[in-house]
């Protein structure tokens, strides 16, 4: 009995040791606590609970986070550093490239945590050289974060052709100069022969067999974009005739053909031809007569003839599968953004953007969630890409137009816009989120502003 009791009071008195003193409650709240009101009562918790309409955290600052130079700076100012953070260079550096993107090497004080790379230009990439014309690629192999498409920029020169192939996945193609003659034919022997200009699409679905041929409409033959939807694309894996055949047995192409002559497909490339030279076709060339005749739906679609929607601070032309038809895997916008405004603080819910930068200088900064956020600079021929349901912007840091495109595979084009969606939400609610006063939330649109002009 004596040593159990005796143990009691050793537990006891461990306890009252332990215990804190109701002061010490105080002391240990956390500092943004004080933003609390005098008669609130603040209780230390293990758990993050806010008290109704009141800040728990600081406030965010309004200090300016603008590119600190450009590609015209003077060499000398660029530097790693950003107020009073970061310290300079003492190693070899590669000026041009940082030049051309202040906000990697100096980065906004916004950023935070880590986003893959979404920056490629076309000039990093591999160039394939052929008689007639080149090609060179972008994927997942130069570009991580790109999973969902993969593109092509390719030149043919006045009548070159890139041969008859097909692709596992669909191609959507923008025209960047010139005149491209395709030709195409589907599954049930419907053709199809058009001319697509400058600004202008073409749109081939899976396994449809297709060629892309420059017209003499520009001396310099026609040069163009190709979006597929596959990150993981190759242009080095298409499907193509001269490849196919040369790995025929020749009695095998013989009994296919039925021809007459022995030597009629003596002539077959023992290897592909992928680009190669031929004349210029004809003004007036059309597709051979089909008795299955052409296809319901047009491959081909005059997006530069569309009227752009005007907005306060650019312009959109929208296309997806309800104006061309036949697009039923990828949609886009044309976009441009004059100096000073931004396309406007948005994301995509349920696909991926993978856009093309075709004139003009911009920034993006992509907001990946759990306080990630990374900021890039885009010039023409870049590459970009923004993740499913990733907020961001676009804006025009230069002096001249800035004009892209944004693509998506998906059947139909849907953004979702942060102005529109707090101007439809309760404003009460608002207030308590951000502490914006009634003026600000009376300015907010109801309408999708999609490009800003500047404040």
């Amino acid at each position: 009995m004596f040593a159990l009791g005796l143990v009691n009071l050793v537990l006891l008195a461990r306890l009252a040791y332990c215990a804190p003193a109701a002061s010490s409650d105080v002391a240990s709240a956390p500092a943004s606590a004080s933003l609390a009101s005098a008669s609130d009562t603040v209780v230390a918790s293990s758990t993050d609970s806010a008290p109704k309409s009141t800040a728990t955290v600081p406030f965010t600052s309004t200090d300016p986070n603008l590119p600190l130079w450009n590609e015209d700076s003077d060499p000398s100012i660029v530097q790693p550093i950003r107020g009073g953070l970061g310290s300079k260079i003492m190693g070899p550096d590669n000026i041009p490239i940082d030049l051309q993107n202040p906000d990697l090497l100096a980065p906004p004080t916004t950023d935070s945590g880590t986003v893959k790379n979404a920056k490629w230009p076309f000039s990093f990439s591999h160039n394939r050289l052929q008689t007639g014309g080149w090609a060179r690629q972008e994927n997942i192999g130069v570009m991580p974060i790109a999973t969902a498409m993969a593109s092509v920029n390719m030149r043919l020169e006045p009548g070159a052709v890139r041969e008859l192939h097909w692709h596992k996945t669909s191609e959507w193609a923008y025209v960047l100069k010139g005149t491209t003659q395709v030709t195409a034919v589907d599954s049930e022997g419907r053709n199809f022969l058009g001319n697509v200009g400058p600004g202008d699409l073409w749109f081939f679905p899976p396994g449809v067999p297709h060629s892309l041929q420059a017209t003499g409409d520009d001396p310099d033959g026609s040069e163009f974009i190709l979006v597929f939807d596959d990150g993981d694309f190759s242009e080095d894996s298409t499907f193509l005739l001269t490849d196919w055949l040369a790995h025929v047995p020749a009695e095998v192409i013989q009994k296919n053909f039925q021809a007459a002559n022995p030597q009629a497909f003596a002539h077959i490339p023992d290897k592909e031809l992928y680009i190669f030279p031929a004349d210029v076709p004809s003004d007036d060339a059309k597709a051979p007569d089909s008795p299955q005749g052409t296809v319901p739906d047009s491959y081909t679609f005059a997006l530069s003839q569309v009227k752009p929607t005007q907005l306060s601070g650019g312009s959109v032309r929208i296309v997806d599968s309800t104006t061309f038809k036949i697009s039923n895997t990828i949609a886009a916008a044309e976009v441009t953004v004059e100096p000073g405004a931004i396309r406007e603080l948005h994301w995509h819910p349920t696909m991926d953007e993978w856009s093309f930068f075709l004139e003009g200088e911009g920034r993006v900064t992509i907001f990946a969630s759990q306080g990630t956020a990374r900021t890039f600079n885009y010039q023409p021929g870049d590459i970009g890409y923004v993740p499913t349901a990733m907020g961001h912007y676009v804006e025009n840091t230069g002096n001249s137009t800035l004009r892209f495109l944004e693509i998506f595979n998906t059947d139909r084009f849907q953004d979702i816009s942060l102005n529109q969606w707090l101007a439809l939400t309760p404003p009460e609610l608002v207030k308590a989120h951000l502490g914006l006063d009634d003026d600000t939330i009376a300015h907010l649109s109801k309408t999708k502003p999609t490009v800003m002009g500047p404040a």
